[in-house]
């Protein structure tokens, strides 16, 4: 499923009109066709009231005057609030608003705060709106009275379908722009954009439908959108093929570096995560004084105890055997709770070059890298770094608040220049390719906000690796998978599950792609 910004959305409008000889006109019916549907379906009770449509004077506006007249031609109490002068809205938008006055629906045009102070009272009366105010070009902050105009729709509490894109909400990053409406569902034409699809967006786009409105499919493959919301379905062709008499030497043997003393949690749970996730043998190699520790934890991944410095952390000595323990492995996973001692960032930067496998790295690994990210461009295999905004923002040298407004940006920056697969993890996580091909996650909930999540996702990651998957459609299996399993458990419970009982769902959510994919999902419910 592809995710658009507002200029390829743009383009691909354009080409449609241009190219194809589609009239716009035609575009605007069918999206205030399909959006009617929408209200209907989604937020409309039969004879519940008034509904008002508060349009702005462009093809916003537009698709919000033809939803009135199919509104109206139901039956349905149905008055327009236009933000404008009549004799200012033009092209398509003007012929459909023009229609309005033959089969009674009311125009009240409020083109000033001064109107708007004297409509007020009588803008407290629809039971529903419909926001057509602003589209996906916005991008300058909401003010004067189109902000008091979105404040008192949202003030009401009324249930509101947004045509789009709720208006305020920028289009390319999911930020509010100063005011923005509070929709309970959106009706979007085309393709969702970036900002139905990641937070904060998503809080105030609620429900999401994707309208066909007639673009060709030829369009979409010119203009290439460079991101996709992953699927179920999509993830069910990615999964790693295994024949019946198939055995755990061809399955994948993974070395996972991890561990110190008090983190001996966050090691096991991404060697136990890897075989959850399908992989064939996982060796833990970890600082020999936790070695009985963690063979008690992992009962069926192997240890293999390293040097360390008496205390249980990694010694400058471990390079050697663990480089040497690489040599019929498959993929190396290297960083939960390996600590921060100058010699496990030694050991850390040292495989990264040394390795000739393909790398996961996470936590510890990470804070390793800061500063030496050099290092990804003299490796020998693919690499996958697992950051979360935290770690993103120390690895790029910026503020979290700079990673999280546009989470999109940082991860292509960062897969980009450095020629990693990068998963920016966090609500609707974000991965990205050398390419600089993006995908976003739909799964997972706010019950994964607790420790050990990460290590989970790691071995996951590398159990896909190890199987035979690229480092994208490791990432993008790993991923999914990761929170469809937190998603089964949290429909018994919103919270209280733990890390380990999400690692153990791993195999329940394999088979529900396998046998059902779950539809795209956009901010719960159903695309």
């Amino acid at each position: 499923m592809h995710i658009v910004s507002a200029a390829e959305m743009q383009a691909m409008d354009q080409k449609t009109i241009e190219t194809y000889g589609i009239p716009g006109r035609v575009l605007m019916e069918n999206a205030g066709r399909g959006a009617t549907r929408t209200f209907l379906k989604r937020i409309y009770t039969a004879g519940a009231g008034k509904v008002g449509v508060i349009a702005g004077r462009g093809n916003n506006g537009g698709d919000g005057f033809v939803i009135a007249r199919y509104l109206a031609q139901r039956g349905i109490d149905t008055e327009v609030y236009l933000l404008s002068a009549r004799d200012k809205v033009k092209g398509d938008a003007a012929a459909n608003l023009d229609l309005l006055p033959s089969i009674h629906v009311p125009i009240v045009e409020i083109p000033d705060q001064a109107a708007f102070a004297a409509r007020q009272p009588a803008m407290q009366q629809p039971a529903y709106w419909v926001d057509a105010i602003f589209g996906t070009g916005l991008n300058a902050a909401v003010k004067g009275y189109f902000k008091t105009v979105i404040d008192l729709i949202n003030d009401a509490m009324r249930p509101v379908l947004a045509v789009d894109i709720p208006s305020g909400l920028q289009a390319d990053t999911g930020q509010p722009c100063g005011a923005c409406i509070r929709a309970r569902a959106t009706a979007t034409f085309g393709a969702a954009k970036i900002g139905h699809v990641t937070y904060p967006g998503a809080h105030w786009c609620g429900t999401v439908d994707v309208i066909d409105i007639g673009i060709p499919s030829t369009v979409v493959q010119e203009v290439n959108p460079c991101r996709t919301l992953i699927t179920g379905s999509q993830v069910r062709t990615m999964l790693p093929a295994r024949a019946a008499d198939s055995h755990k030497g061809r399955s994948g043997h993974i070395l996972v570096v991890a561990g110190s003393t008090g983190k001996t949690g966050a090691a096991a749970m991404a060697a136990m995560a890897a075989l959850r996730a399908g992989a064939g043998l996982v060796t833990l190699a970890v600082p020999k004084t936790l070695n009985p520790s963690l063979s008690s934890q992992t009962i069926e991944a192997m240890t293999l105890p390293m040097p360390d410095d008496g205390h249980g952390h990694f010694a400058p000595s471990a390079f050697d055997p663990i480089r040497q323990a690489l040599a019929d492995k498959q993929c190396l996973a290297i960083g939960p709770g390996m600590g921060t001692s100058c010699a496990a960032a030694d050991l850390t930067r040292r495989l990264i070059e040394a390795c000739p496998l393909p790398m996961v790295i996470d936590a510890d690994g990470l804070n390793h890298l800061v500063g030496h990210l050099d290092l990804l461009t003299k490796r020998r295999s693919p690499v996958i770094l697992t950051p979360h905004p935290g770690e993103m923002a120390r690895l790029a040298g910026c503020t979290v608040q700079a990673v999280q407004k546009d989470r999109i940006a940082a991860v292509r920056r960062m897969a980009v220049h450095f020629g990693a697969c990068v998963i920016l993890k966090g609500a609707r996580t974000v991965i990205g390719d050398p390419k600089g091909r993006i995908w976003i996650n739909p799964t997972g909930n706010a019950g994964m906000a607790s420790g050990g999540m990460g290590d989970v996702l790691t071995g996951a990651v590398a159990g896909f690796l190890a199987q035979g998957c690229t480092d994208a459609t490791a990432a993008i299996c790993a991923v999914y998978l990761h929170g469809l399993a937190a998603d089964l458990l949290a429909e018994k419970a919103p919270y209280g599950y733990l890390a380990t009982e999400v690692m153990d769902a791993l195999p329940q959510a394999i088979q529900t792609v396998l046998d059902d994919p779950p539809p795209a999902i956009v901010n719960g419910p159903l695309l």
